[in-house]
């Protein structure tokens, strides 16, 4: 048996979309949804009177050419005039559409709305979720839940109120109208067709749903696959994995193919089993009006109403797979929109939490303990204290938990031991608005967006003036490079900023930290995307940045932060060493292994460089032929 009821996943998703449907701050809206019920009732009645005036009509017609109709069917102002007839039949269609498009439209302006608001709702919390949420996350699945629940909010309210209701008023209005123009035998046959009807639809639907299931499965594969593929463009070319990419592509594409095959199979057979269905009740009905006609109980005309009646009736049932398709779908789609409403971020601001008062912006690490996994800890008491306006340095060798620093000085994750503070105030009792405002960071790897570089400069601070963006530029050592460019400053820079080079990507990510103006900066790498020569233009800039600001430095080339006031060294998540450049130097430890290491190879690099400069001036180094 058919189950019509909704699951309790699907009343939670009902219940939660209610409110957008019937929003309380919009009382413009509210009324626009009793219009549009009123508006339902009108036409649905226009409608069932529709078959009527058919009936005039065949009437007033067979009068007209000397047959008879029983005086108790007469209708005396239509009866020998049928092109009257015929025109109020005519002007009665009309209505009928009329009226359902000016409830369509109506209600046009509730479902967009409502789509709007959770749509928002969702992009909003998608923002608020925790770092872990979106790195287990792909980015291409979550922006298809995002469409796919829009467009179900969409067809679950146009389809419930536009289509479910009006078509349930029709039903219960043509069993009445059977009821008084007919008798028993016509009512038994009309429910007995909706019933079977309904039952071989819903049957149907959830056969087709399941498929539809997993063809929308494969086009999310295939979605995420093209977006992670086109993300990691230049990455698929250096390996020349344009192929491996194209077969891991087709073979989601394959399974979507034979889902969408299987898809279009079973709407044949849905099609073909409803038309029989409904064909059945049809021909039972006209035989019996055509039995009553001829035994003189009915007139012709009733013979030409409830064969319109039918086939009015058979336009709403034929939308009822549709409806009831897309609505299970739609509330499918929306749960997993609701899903992800319902993902508490990892990190939360607490109850009554203030805002970050930086007095000067002295940074404390107090036996810190941190690890991504429980079974995995990154840092290990660590405890060390950054003065107001210094620049420290964290140093270590891969995966000793330098950037983990800088991810929980931001706070994207909370500290499972200890505690961090800024100027005394624990991180965790803070607001994270107000904590990330009081930053700049300025990342390894630099991701812009698709704009141009004077939105992507802007967006250190809204509301900064061109002037100001220019000066920051300036200060970055990009302003001339952007004014050579043919469009300046209104360059578009790609997507995630693949037409500049690392080094240019880089420069207008420390530009916008200029613009913002922060009292804590954190530098992750800054300049290892950059050559030597721009390096030392660019370290002098952030110098000049840093200069009067609490700066937290994570290192790779060592000769960035010789000048900083106290170097921190990592390994394993312990800090093993601390002091300035000199000091570490001497105590002949991990860093002066670090150093003497990075030193001989850009010696050896320039050595290479200086060698190659000469053999190409004497002549030595000559280009090969092919």
């Amino acid at each position: 048996m058919a189950r019509f009821t909704p699951s309790p996943e699907q009343t939670r998703v009902l219940k939660a979309l209610w409110p957008y449907v019937w929003p309380q701050d919009r009382p413009d809206l509210r009324k626009t949804v009793l219009w549009s019920l009123v508006l339902i009732v009108i036409a649905k009645v226009v409608t069932v009177s529709v078959p009527y005036t058919l009936k005039w009509a065949t009437d007033a017609l067979v009068a007209a050419s000397g047959g008879k109709v029983p005086a108790s069917e007469q209708v005396t102002w239509l009866v020998g005039a049928p092109l009257l007839a015929s025109l109020v039949y005519g002007a009665s269609r009309i209505l009928m559409t009329l009226l359902v498009q000016l409830r369509e439209g109506m209600f046009a302006k509730v479902a967009m709305h409502a789509v709007r608001k959770l749509a928002l709702s969702t992009f909003e919390h998608m923002h608020r979720l925790s770092l872990r949420f979106h790195l287990e996350k792909k980015t291409g699945g979550l922006t298809r839940v995002l469409e796919r629940g829009r467009a179900g909010i969409e067809n679950i309210s146009r389809m419930a109120l536009m289509t479910l209701i009006p078509t349930i008023i029709e039903f219960l209005l043509i069993i009445v109208v059977c009821a008084i123009e007919f008798d028993w035998r016509y009512i038994v046959t009309i429910v007995s067709m909706i019933t079977a009807y309904l039952w071989f639809t819903v049957k149907a639907t959830d056969w087709r749903v399941g498929i539809r299931r997993t063809m929308n499965d494969s086009d999310t594969d295939a979605n995420t696959k093209a977006v992670d593929s086109l993300l990691n463009f230049e990455t698929v070319k250096y390996f020349g994995a344009e192929e491996r990419e194209a077969k891991r592509y087709d073979t989601s594409m394959s399974s979507y193919e034979k889902a969408s095959i299987k898809s279009y199979t079973s709407l044949a057979v849905l099609n073909s089993g409803q038309a029989v269905i409904f064909t059945v009740a049809l021909t039972l009905c006209l035989v019996m009006a055509a039995q009553d006609v001829l035994a003189g109980n009915h007139t012709v005309g009733h013979f030409a109403m409830v064969n319109l009646l039918m086939l009015q009736l058979f336009m709403p049932l034929n939308f009822m797979g549709m409806v009831y398709r897309e609505i299970k779908q739609g509330l499918t789609d929306i749960e997993r929109m609701m899903d992800v409403l319902d993902q508490s971020p990892e990190v939360a601001d607490r109850p009554g939490a203030k805002k970050l008062n930086v007095q000067g912006g002295t940074i404390r690490f107090e036996n810190v303990r941190f690890g991504y996994e429980h079974d995995r800890e990154i840092l290990k008491d660590v405890s060390f204290e950054v003065p107001a306006g210094k620049m420290v340095a964290i140093v270590g060798p891969s995966g000793a938990g330098k950037s983990t620093i800088g991810r929980l000085l931001l706070r994207f994750y909370d500290v499972t031991g200890g505690r961090i503070t800024i100027d005394g105030q624990d991180l965790r009792h803070v607001t994270q608005a107000s904590l990330r405002a009081a930053m700049g960071v300025v990342p390894q790897d630099t991701v812009l967006f698709n704009d141009t570089i004077f939105y992507n400069i802007k967006y250190g601070r809204a509301d900064a003036t061109d002037d100001e963006v220019f000066a920051a530029a300036s200060m970055a050592q990009i302003d001339d490079f952007v004014k050579s460019l043919p469009q300046g400053y209104d360059t578009m820079v790609g997507e995630r900023g693949l037409k500049l080079s690392g080094g240019e990507k880089q420069r207008v990510a420390i530009a916008r930290t200029i613009l913002k103006g922060p009292p804590v900066l954190i530098l992750d790498e800054a300049t290892s995307a950059l050559d030597s020569h721009t390096e030392k233009e660019i370290q002098d800039a952030l110098d000049r940045v840093a200069m009067n600001r609490t700066t937290v430095v994570i290192a790779h080339r060592l000769s960035t932060i010789i000048h900083a006031d106290v170097i921190l060294v990592l390994r394993d998540g312990t800090l093993v060493e601390q002091g300035t450049h000199a000091e570490l130097i001497a105590e002949d430890g991990l860093y002066a292994s670090l150093w003497s290491r990075q030193r001989q190879a850009e010696k050896a690099r320039e050595d290479l460089a200086q060698a190659l400069e000469e053999a190409e001036r004497t002549g030595a180094l000559r280009p090969v032929q092919v």
